[in-house]
């Protein structure tokens, strides 16, 4: 469907922000974010040494704090919407934290599935501590989060984000599955890609836009943007796999291939190599799958058009957006859009 699209379209991403409105949204959400780990902590408050050593272990103060950053920019594009009030409110910013330990959870239990050894540049929970230990490590986390979740008191609140536990187990099982029909294989694909990466943040977005605002027209605004960006994360994540050195990504490249994973880069050249479909059936399983699928990508256009439908889901995202009242945090928002597809690693 995206296969035509002519690259003239998509020139102007990078110049719509002029300077004077241009926000740098790490910049303006780093005060809501400030002492984060340090309260994700105190949520994992344990006794157990070796449990509280294996919680703590990602949330070391050096990842981005990407998902929380969009839900506390959300929050005040919300707030100021609806009635020009420029703070975060302490269940916002829970929002942020609970996002925050969800997703890491999920990159624990990920990394057991995967049997990968790497994350974030550190070896994995699972090559440390093995298996069946990272698995509960996991599994506190998520319990620690619910108790802080249902502390909000919220129960609508609580049911938006407890989709976000749900869809991320339902996003596993389709990543474990793959489709015969090759248009439904992209389906799968997408619909994967929002279960897996996508809902945590159009979740938390909408959470934060609740606790702020009571227009449901508000509430969907932000659970769009949070959608439109997610899948536009991972689909340039998918595409780094291709691109990106295994330094610059924290992670060795390939690794999807390896994993017996087609991502969009793949089924966009599968359109150009027919042959790669009983490869994409058999999850790259036989000796040499790996190599020859990579070269069938770099010698067709499936990172490029992957690339193009990120930068379609970034546009859908500016455009909700833009609906809301001009804030700051609005035009860090769209900021963020083209940070995402520019981003290296």
């Amino acid at each position: 469907r995206f296969h035509h699209a002519s690259t003239s379209h998509w020139c102007s991403c990078s110049k719509t922000i002029s300077d004077e409105k241009y926000q740098d949204p790490f910049q303006l959400g780093r005060k809501d974010l400030k002492n984060l780990y340090e309260d994700i902590k105190k949520e994992l408050l344990v006794s157990a040494a070796e449990l509280k050593e294996m919680c703590d272990y990602y949330f070391d103060g050096k990842g981005k704090a990407f998902r929380p950053m969009i839900v506390v920019l959300m929050a005040r594009a919300c707030n100021i919407h609806h009635n020009n009030s420029k703070e975060v409110q302490a269940s916002q910013r829970s929002v942020a934290i609970i996002a925050e330990m969800i997703h890491t959870a999920s990159l624990v239990h990920d990394d057991v599935i995967d049997d990968a050894n790497s994350r974030r540049g550190k070896r994995t929970l699972n090559q440390i501590w093995g298996e069946r230990k990272a698995v509960l490590a996991g599994d506190f986390i998520l319990s620690a989060a619910s108790v802080a979740l249902a502390r909000i008191g919220n129960t609508t609140i609580i049911s938006v984000l407890t989709q976000v536990i749900e869809d991320l187990v339902r996003g596993e099982f389709l990543q474990l599955g793959s489709k015969e029909n090759e248009n439904e294989r992209f389906a799968h694909y997408l619909e994967k890609t929002f279960k897996k990466t996508a809902s945590l943040i159009a979740n938390s977005c909408k959470a934060v836009s609740i606790l702020g605002c009571p227009d449901p027209k508000v509430h969907e605004i932000a659970y769009q943007y949070g959608k439109n960006v997610g899948i536009a994360f991972q689909l340039i994540d998918d595409v780094l796999d291709f691109t990106s050195c295994a330094d610059h990504l924290g992670k060795p490249t390939a690794a999807d291939l390896k994993l017996g994973l087609a991502t969009g880069p793949v089924l966009f050249a599968c359109r150009q190599f027919p042959e790669m479909n009983a490869m994409i059936m058999r999850r790259f399983s036989k000796p040499g799958d790996v190599e020859r699928a990579w070269k069938y990508v770099l010698q067709s256009d499936g990172v490029q058009q992957t690339t193009y439908l990120a930068q379609r889901y970034c546009h859908a995202a500016t455009r909700e957006i833009r609906k809301l009242r001009p804030s700051p945090e609005r035009e860090a928002l769209v900021h963020l859009t083209e940070m995402v597809l520019m981003r290296d690693k």
